[in-house]
């Protein structure tokens, strides 16, 4: 593929009515917006607006405590019926747990959404570390992360056999972990089957990546990790038996946006602290598996502390726990600067002027770094009207974005050069 026909992928992770954990005291947003679909359809039609390939919906199945924050409590298989309807192209990316269900009732629910949708769908297969979720469905303990991507890679595999079926009275016989005889039994009435995204940070990950993925969320920090991480997954792809560029790698980039740099970080500080105070503390408490509560915040972080998150196999992301080890490990930060910088909640973190933020989803973009991203903003809709009007004009000027939609749907937009 030519470097000078290649357009940046760009998935917008619309996590409620924004990522900082006080967007939901904005003047502009209702106590009610995050289970009142009028909201979630401005943001799609903002979305479209701004050209934006997909909205990417995270799920948790487990009821998180309202008190430090509210979040999304609406199921995706409600609100992408609700989007779609709002909106002509926009695409939706919806999570899916390959550990909480049976492949073919999900199969017949994400190809329903697939058909409602024209197109315009796509899974994302996750294997679940949350204890509170797993608990919900009746498993007393998280598998092992071996465990889980052994059941993810047979179980992606037989919901797409599954999918094959479609308009066919053809069915799957399968006996493994799990058994299925079964056929889809819905019609085929949209081209293609739905895309597949995968968050793969890790070994396992990466190989399940390369080999039944369409799209890959993953929290690199920098371009030449990112880019040697790209590299592997778009390797374990040809072992697989396809092209490299049959799968594509979205670093998720959380931005705050301002009209400059100082402009941006007053904003991102002015929230922050309308936030609980012990929020972000407790958010790193979690991510390695350690009480900051009783640590000085002008210290570092101790090195017990990291090498025990290191032997952690459950809790947080291990993709997000070893990023922010690495990190800590390089620049040595205070504490109290690591707290600022965590503005992502794993992913990169960058406050700045619409030309910047261009910049360096360009710099990684050419460098083979990445081939979009996952954004995450800051208040929805303000921070995703100020993408959508500063932001992607600076990237369409570069002639790295496109300037229309084009015919199909998320898969064949994946696939595009």
């Amino acid at each position: 593929m030519s470097d000078e026909n290649r357009l940046l992928t760009v998935n917008i992770n619309v996590l409620g009515v924004g990522q900082r954990p006080a967007a939901w005291r904005a003047p502009d947003i209702r106590p009610d917006a995050i289970v009142d679909l009028a909201h979630w359809q401005n943001v799609a039609r903002i979305a479209e607006r701004g050209l934006v390939d997909a909205i990417f919906l995270a799920d948790r199945p487990a009821i998180t405590d309202p008190r430090s924050r509210p979040v999304q409590y609406l199921d995706p298989g409600v609100l992408v019926p609700a989007m779609a309807a709002a909106t002509e192209h926009l695409g939706f990316v919806a999570t899916a747990s390959t550990t909480l269900n049976e492949p073919v009732e999900l199969a017949r629910r994400l190809w329903a959404l697939h058909t409602a949708t024209q197109g315009r769908f796509a899974w994302n297969a996750v294997t679940s570390w949350d204890v509170e979720a797993v608990r919900n469905f009746g498993i007393t303990e998280v598998p092992e992360r071996a465990v889980r991507y052994a059941r993810a890679e047979e179980f992606v595999t037989v919901i797409k056999r599954l999918w094959e079926t479609a308009g066919t009275s053809d069915i799957v016989d399968h006996d493994g972990s799990f058994s299925v005889h079964a056929g889809l039994e819905m019609d085929a009435l949209v081209p293609e089957r739905p895309a597949i995204v995968q968050a793969g940070g890790s070994e396992p990950g990466w190989r399940l990546a390369g080999l039944v993925a369409d799209g890959v969320y993953s929290v690199d920090h920098d371009p030449a990790s990112a880019a040697e991480h790209r590299q592997k997954i778009r390797s374990y792809a040809v072992e697989a038996g396809r092209s490299t560029d049959d799968v594509r790698v979205f670093p998720g980039l959380a931005v705050v946006i301002g009209s400059t740099e100082q402009e941006a970080w007053d904003r991102f500080d002015h929230w922050e602290h309308l936030a609980p105070a012990t929020y972000s503390l407790n958010e790193l408490s979690k991510a390695l598996g350690a009480d900051f509560s009783g640590l000085d915040l002008d210290a570092q972080v101790p090195e017990k502390v990291l090498a025990d998150a290191e032997a952690q196999d459950a809790g947080w992301s291990a993709a997000y726990r070893r990023v922010l080890i690495e990190r800590i490990r390089s620049e040595q930060p205070t504490i109290r600067r690591l707290l600022r910088d965590f503005g992502g909640y794993g992913q990169r973190f960058l406050a700045g002027t619409p030309e910047q933020i261009a910049d360096t989803m360009e710099e990684w973009f050419r460098a083979g770094s990445a081939d979009g991203f996952n954004i995450m903003l800051d208040l929805f809709p303000s921070g995703l009207e100020d993408f959508v009007d500063q932001v992607v004009p600076e990237l369409q000027r570069r002639g790295i974005f496109r300037r229309e939609y084009g015919q199909g749907g998320v898969l064949e937009r994946f696939r595009r050069p």
